[in-house]
């Protein structure tokens, strides 16, 4: 097997666990309130605590993983985040809560920055929409199994044990991660002479290994627009994906008078649909790029997927039955999620050998739009009385991305690929 297909099968179980991590709070909400004694608001702070701290550490870490290389840093960062998932079973209060949280979000900033360094040393330029939406269908597949199965885990093991065992899967991937992985494909066994010549060709660049890229100045990124417009985006794009990681579960159950467990299994069909929308859009993104239509291929998949994900918000409102509601929701989420490969590649595109760098800063602005979300749907209920202010903002927010993506030129690099 071509050793990079491994590291695809690598960063897809991390991005996987990545999302099991994250979105089992919003499953353990019921049991975690009942013992803390928490309000939907202060649960909302908790929320955007984690996306607070994943945010603001997004730019530190993709410019660790260009300097350091994605075998230190991801191997690290799993394991940060890893201990503080299993910290989290020992917060005994809404102010404990709220630190290991912002931690634990901390900790997972260095995930995709880091996966995003792996695929440039590794991905050929034509394969790495698909990586990326093979990258991010994990993430979601995560989170949807998590949705209907911690139930039951929490159920037999309690939700402080459930955290616990997360945490020893975490560590036991950073061992593994630290043990294989190389960051230039000139430095793995087993690798084929055929295989790396393939890689160094079609990578943009055949730098020689170990040679740490020139900086990359904060003024030169400032002065970026393809930057801004990438943060601005991906902004609206979070804003959208990430109810689905925080409030969807009790919306559902509590909007439809849900079980539990019910309300588990369809709050992970969107997430379903969110991971199909990934490789769809990753699969046009490569068949776009391999015609010579490289601009196309990122902005097409980007700005049907906003549409859809407008769409699908709007139409989300109001939905009498259940089944209405998470139809909708799939569309959108399916639609949000067509953004990511573009994205990212597009990252991969203008920054090169700082593609770490560059990615984390979007992915910085992006997560500033979770922290939105896990704050403005509890307050925007209780100011308005009602929740389709939120699905409307979102929709609006999602037409303005395609405005922004009508602006972007790939062609346009931040630094010499």
């Amino acid at each position: 097997m071509p050793r990079r297909f491994l590291v695809v099968v690598a960063t897809f179980l991390l991005a996987f666990l990545l999302y099991v991590d994250r979105v089992c709070i919003s499953t353990a909400k019921g049991p975690i309130v009942a013992e803390l004694n928490l309000s939907d608001a202060q649960f909302g702070w908790i929320l955007s605590a984690f996306a607070f701290g994943y945010a603001l550490l997004q730019t530190p870490a993709g410019a660790a993983a260009d300097r350091y290389g994605a075998r230190r840093i991801l191997a690290a960062v799993v394991t940060f985040w890893s201990i503080f998932t299993g910290l989290t079973a020992l917060a005994w209060n809404f102010s404990s809560m709220l630190i290991v949280r912002f931690l634990f979000g901390a900790g997972e900033a260095g995930a995709f920055p880091g996966m995003a360094r792996a695929v440039y040393s590794w991905i050929p330029v034509n394969e790495r929409g698909l990586v990326k939406g093979i990258n991010f269908s994990a993430s979601r597949l995560g989170a949807a199994i998590t949705m209907p199965l911690l139930p039951l885990m929490i159920a037999k093991f309690g939700w402080k044990e459930s955290f616990l065992i997360l945490m020893v899967v975490g560590i036991l991937w950073a061992f593994l991660w630290w043990w294989w992985f190389r960051d230039e494909p000139s430095e793995q066994k087993g690798i084929s002479e055929t295989e790396l010549n393939f890689i160094l060709a079609h990578r943009q660049t055949q730098s020689a290994a170990g040679v740490a890229p020139s900086p990359l100045p904060l003024s030169t990124m400032l002065r970026s627009t393809n930057l801004w417009l990438m943060m601005g985006q991906y902004f609206a794009s979070n804003f959208t994906f990430f109810f689905c990681l925080s409030w969807l579960f009790p919306y559902v159950q509590r909007t439809y008078g849900l079980t539990y467990t019910q309300a588990g299994f369809y709050a992970m069909v969107p997430l379903l649909c969110g991971a199909a929308g990934n490789i769809v859009s990753g699969l046009l993104v490569d068949s776009l790029f391999r015609s010579g239509r490289t601009t196309l291929s990122r902005r097409l998949p980007a700005v049907i997927g906003f549409a859809l994900a407008a769409l699908g918000l709007a139409m989300s409102v109001g939905q009498a039955q259940v089944w209405g509601a998470v139809f909708w929701l799939s569309v959108a989420i399916f639609g949000a999620d067509m953004t990511l490969s573009p994205s990212w590649s597009f990252c991969i595109d203008i920054g090169g050998r700082h593609a770490g760098k560059v990615s984390g800063t979007m992915n910085m602005a992006g997560n500033l739009g979770s922290a939105l979300v896990a704050l403005a749907f509890p307050y925007l209920i209780a100011w308005t009385n009602s929740v389709a202010t939120f699905f409307y903002v979102g929709a609006a927010l999602n037409v303005m991305a395609i405005g922004l993506w009508a602006a972007t030129r790939p062609q346009h690099k931040l630094s010499p690929a």
